[in-house]
């Protein structure tokens, strides 16, 4: 039988606040699809009309999702720090430049290179992206991500 023995603990609350900080910076990118749902809720005739809508289906599913993938990263980059024992903020530092170089970069110079996407868009993007890892790295240090810190 399968266990969940081998992931490492993470303090709950950090997990929560984590989720938190990286929802709020990935609304920043999420924020021109909810600003034209919100413009359309108001120029629909009912709120039972907007309900029913497409728009309001999407909102939802993409609040939802990112929600749970916020959660799911803060897991991930607590579980990161507890794993390789970091205890300073530039430590912190260091471990989340490496998740952004991972999982980011890659998609950050397709954009610039291969899909010749501006600048300005692809800055926005890059700089929410580092938010998520080297900030929430930091912030979730600050915090304390141990369940028992004196192991």
């Amino acid at each position: 039988m399968a266990t969940l023995h081998y992931l490492p603990p993470v303090k709950p609350s950090a997990i929560a606040m984590g989720t938190i900080f990286n929802h709020a910076a990935s609304l920043a990118v999420l924020a021109p699809v909810f600003g034209d749902t919100y413009n359309r809720a108001q120029a629909a005739n009912s709120k039972e009309e907007f309900f029913k809508s497409k728009e309001a289906a999407s909102a939802a599913a993409a609040w939802g999702t990112s929600i749970v993938g916020s959660a799911v990263q803060s897991y991930g980059v607590g579980a990161l720090i507890n794993a390789t024992g970091t205890l300073s903020y530039k430590g912190a530092a260091y471990l989340g430049s490496l998740i952004f170089m991972a999982s980011s970069a890659p998609g950050v110079i397709s954009q610039v290179f291969t899909e010749r996407r501006p600048m300005d868009t692809v800055a926005v993007g890059a700089l929410a992206r580092v938010f998520e890892t080297v900030g929430l790295s930091l912030f979730l240090t600050w915090w304390g991500t141990r369940t028992n810190p004196f192991d």
